[in-house]
């Protein structure tokens, strides 16, 4: 006899106003197994897990836990069935302790024995998370753990993970598939959100895709591709651009015109020259000085010409969300003689330049004049990436520029830094995933407590990633 799916959504619709997030999606988590959840940013995902969770009530329909229908009104209700999150987002109280955060996840304190309040973990999970050590203290790695852990000990059986590895080193990613791997191994089952492909084929027993917020495909992972997930994810139509732009005839050639122009250095970083027409990637685990460094260069510090800076918070640093498109077009633009009439702007000229740019960047707004907080994070993006460009600088820095943004958005913003290279631009690129890092870069450079270095030739990921972790790597240059 088939056993009852551990976890089981419905026919569940949501609704936010009058933005359908999900319209009757169904969902099946087998017992033991890993399940992916893949979609567009929008798609609803999250949504889905946040109703899993009862941190949002559907507007229709059911869920059942091991067979039996359920009511899931709060994430003390999913708790209580054993159902754990995960969140994208880190929960933890930095200004208390690992234990003191533990003791609040489940609800029992501790009374200084360790074993009451970590029942149920695996004790390795703790040997890197002394329950005194104040959680900010902790590194990017252990508070990801720590969230595990306190899901765990609360007794979770189903897990409901996030995007958990988004700021993770390539060994840190490693090491937590294999504890989910191992969860799973032990009875447990688990739903991972994630935009990275590679960790669906290399833990996931089944995958289910979502567009806007229609289940469009729910199949074993073997059998599957790429290319056949996302086409689920964003259409057939597409999935076959995304193709053409990753191919040779985009990607090659730009990374062969990227090298025009190495007689002109266009900036120092750490003692090592990034010449014009190179795209630079630059590595580092979060906290070891790259964001520091990365707006000492969006000031014009070691820069031979003017320079641009993409930030990777677009909400706060990148726009102002109540001001409209034009007008965030012209933040650090208001001097251009394009659009400037002595000491004035011209807006009509200017909102005629946002009109070409909202088409030449595919921005989906109503227009010049919407508020730029009424944009997705995508098209977000896409207007921060245009004002940029649209200085034309001779230095383009970009900080995780594709941080949180779905397929089709991602490989636009990669041709675009891959144009900027072939015309000249020096470009250096900070991201959190490596693997985009060695997908668009000509060199890599890490950065590890200040120390700027640059990756061999030639470096696979864990190179790299160890030498983001400080290990010593031979051929180092």
């Amino acid at each position: 006899m088939t056993a009852a799916p551990a976890l089981e959504l419905r026919g569940i619709s949501k609704s936010f106003g009058s933005a359908h997030a999900l319209r009757g999606a169904d969902f099946s988590l087998a017992p033991g197994e890993v399940h992916a959840l893949l979609g567009e940013n929008g798609a609803g995902k999250s949504t889905l897990m946040h109703i899993a969770y009862g941190l949002i009530a559907p507007d229709a329909g059911g869920i059942r836990v091991h067979g039996a229908d359920t009511t899931i009104r709060s994430p003390r209700d999913a708790r209580a069935i054993g159902i754990g999150m995960v969140h994208q987002h880190f929960t933890s109280i930095g200004a208390l302790t690992v234990g003191e955060n533990i003791e609040l996840a489940t609800g029992r304190r501790s009374r200084g024995a360790q074993q009451r309040v970590t029942g149920g973990v695996p004790a390795r999970l703790m040997e890197s998370l002394p329950l005194e050590a104040r959680v900010e203290t902790l590194t990017v790695a252990q508070r990801q753990r720590l969230e595990i852990v306190k899901a765990l000990a609360s007794g979770a059986t189903i897990l409901l993970l996030d995007e958990p590895s988004a700021v993770l080193a390539p060994s840190e990613v490693e090491e937590l598939l294999a504890l989910v791997s191992e969860f799973v191994a032990q009875g447990g089952s688990a739903v991972l959100i994630t935009h990275k492909l590679a960790e669906v084929f290399l833990v996931a027993d089944r995958v289910t895709v979502l567009r806007a917020g229609r289940v469009t495909l729910q199949a074993p992972v073997q059998g599957q591709s790429p290319a056949s997930l996302a086409e689920a994810m964003i259409g057939r139509a597409a999935a076959r651009g995304i193709a053409e732009l990753s191919g040779t005839s985009a990607s090659g050639s730009m990374r062969e015109r990227g090298h025009l122009g190495r007689d002109s250095v266009a900036v120092r970083v750490g003692g090592i020259d990034i010449l014009a027409g190179e795209l630079v990637g630059l590595a580092a685990v979060l906290g070891n000085g790259q964001r520091e460094l990365l707006r000492a260069l969006a000031t014009g510090n070691g820069v031979a010409g003017p320079v641009a800076f993409v930030p990777e918070d677009r909400t706060t640093e990148g726009l102002i969300a109540t001001m409209s498109l034009t007008e965030n077009l012209m933040l650090g633009l208001d001097r251009d003689p394009r659009w400037t009439r002595g000491a004035r702007l011209d807006w009509s000229v200017a909102r005629s330049r946002t009109v070409a740019l909202i088409e030449s960047y595919r921005i989906r707004a109503a227009g010049p004049d919407a508020p730029a907080g009424g944009l997705s994070g995508g098209n977000q993006q896409r207007l921060v990436l245009a004002r940029a460009l649209e200085q034309e600088p001779r230095v383009l820095v970009a900080e995780n520029p594709t941080r949180g943004l779905d397929i089709q958005a991602t490989m636009e913003i990669h041709e675009r830094l891959r144009l900027a290279a072939a015309g000249g631009m020096a470009v250096l690129v900070y991201s959190t995933d490596l693997d985009e890092v060695l997908e668009l870069a000509h060199r890599v450079l890490v950065v590890h407590a200040g120390r700027v270095r640059e990756a061999p030739r030639g470096a696979d990921r864990r190179v790299v990633g160890a030498m983001m972790l400080g290990i010593e790597v031979s051929g180092e240059s």
